[in-house]
């Protein structure tokens, strides 16, 4: 059968690699996407002849990273409250400023989050904010993917339920995922234990697991955040637990300071957990044992946190550096390997939102590619080095600044460092405009 010339797209790189659980090495090797999807990953040898267009490229070619968890507009408070602890930090910073901020306010941090996110190789991140047909749209806007978290609280004035009700009335008219090549998916978006009561969590879960939709929340990020929760019942995986929150798609944000017990109700759910050691270290929040909880079979995923709290959207920092934290308080050079890493920003990403179509090159996924460009001194080396060697010096030397062009469901939307629809400096300009009205 001829396939479409318009929709099919062949890529062919001395390196791929596919984020398999046995994190493989392909050696020149292609990547077939038709309609958006992956049909075929494999050595260039074995492939068959492709009637569509194709691309050769000179450096690595591997999958979309994942973000798990991110606040990205709040782009327009980058540098706010920057030496305070997580609750001050909040309480004083950033809450009364995000008060401020209206629903074109997000939708221009969100336009130049997903704009800095593709320029790093981060094509999928889960948010959790307000004002979701914004957000979403900047998504759609930049080409990149979402997990939009309808942002739930219960303070004075910001009653849980109508915030509830409106995210359910959205997956109900527009169901989960929608968009061009599903770029957009809605879940439920409870922020923690300490500002929800258990039994609202345990309505807001329902509700989720009625629709199959993922419900985020923040987890013990850091010990003076919960001090009641944990009086009342031990911890709050267990308050989640007896609440009825757990069974469902859950990913517990942060987790920093859990117990082997925690640690075990996790795994009996399958919650899925956001590792976010930049923004954990930066607001001295504690360093989550991401080691033990990946040999307990919990999916563990890297998240950035907010842009005002890390300071960065850059998921192959987070690998480093979830790596380096594993190994030295551990005492284990061997804790996390370079490829280990590489996972959790990958294939582990997905599999903590219960995600089966993106993190990985495989046939039926959907063809979110990144292509890392090898004329640098971190690949000095050559790409005919072991496979250890070439992982090694793409996750510990070379990171983001070598990410040369992003495709999403196989639609090129950064080309040689920049983004394709969107005018980088006018998303700057935008988010200037409106961090110095709310200054």
């Amino acid at each position: 059968m001829r396939q479409d010339r318009g929709m099919s797209l062949r890529l062919h790189a001395p390196v791929v690699l596919p984020c398999d659980p046995s994190c493989t090495v392909l050696r020149d090797a292609v990547v077939d996407v038709v309609d958006g999807r992956i049909t075929h990953v494999g050595p260039a040898a074995d492939a068959s002849p492709f009637d569509g267009e194709v691309r050769r490229l000179t450096g690595i070619l591997m999958p979309g990273l994942v973000n798990t968890h991110a606040h990205s507009p709040m782009v327009v408070l980058r540098g706010l409250g920057g030496d305070l602890p997580l609750l001050r930090w909040l309480r004083e910073a950033m809450w009364p400023a995000e008060a401020k901020m209206s629903p074109t306010d997000i939708g221009a941090g969100m336009l130049l989050g997903a704009v800095e996110m593709l320029r790093n190789g981060v094509t999928t991140s889960s948010e959790m904010y307000f004002h979701g047909p914004q957000l979403t749209q900047a998504v759609l806007d930049a080409g990149s993917r979402v997990v939009f978290g309808a942002a739930i609280m219960d303070l004075p004035g910001l009653p849980w339920r109508p915030m509830t009700d409106e995210i359910t009335r959205w997956i109900d008219a527009d169901g989960l995922r929608f968009g061009p090549h599903e770029r957009i998916e809605l879940s439920y978006g409870p922020h923690s234990a300490y500002l929800i009561a258990p039994e609202a969590l345990g309505e807001i879960a329902g509700l989720a697991r009625d629709r199959g939709a993922l419900l985020q929340i923040h987890v013990a990020e850091s010990p003076e955040e919960d001090v009641d929760q944990r009086a009342a019942f031990g911890s709050v995986p267990k308050l989640l637990e007896q609440a009825g929150v757990l069974g469902g798609r859950v990913l517990s944000a942060h987790s920093v300071h859990l117990s082997p017990e925690d640690v075990a109700i996790y795994a009996k759910h399958g919650v899925g957990v956001a590792h976010c050691p930049g923004s954990n270290t930066k607001l001295a929040s504690g360093i989550a044992p991401i080691r033990s909880y990946l040999d307990a079979g919990v999916s563990v995923g890297l998240g950035t946190d907010g842009p005002a709290s890390n300071d960065d959207l850059d998921l192959f920092e987070e690998a480093r550096l979830a790596a380096l934290l594993a190994r030295v308080t551990t005492l284990d050079a061997t804790a996390m390997r370079a490829a280990d890493a590489l996972l959790l920003a990958t294939r582990g990403g997905a599999a903590a939102l219960g995600r089966e179509d993106i993190g990985a090159l495989e046939a039926g996924r959907w063809g979110d590619f990144v292509h890392v460009d090898v004329d640098d001194p971190a690949f000095a080396t050559g790409l005919d080095a072991p496979d250890d060697q070439v992982l090694a010096n793409l996750v510990w030397a070379s990171g983001t600044r070598r990410v040369k062009d992003v495709w999403v469901a196989g639609e090129q939307v950064v080309a040689d460092g920049e983004t394709t629809r969107v005018d980088r400096r006018a998303a700057q300009a935008g988010v200037a405009a409106v961090s110095k009205r709310l200054r």
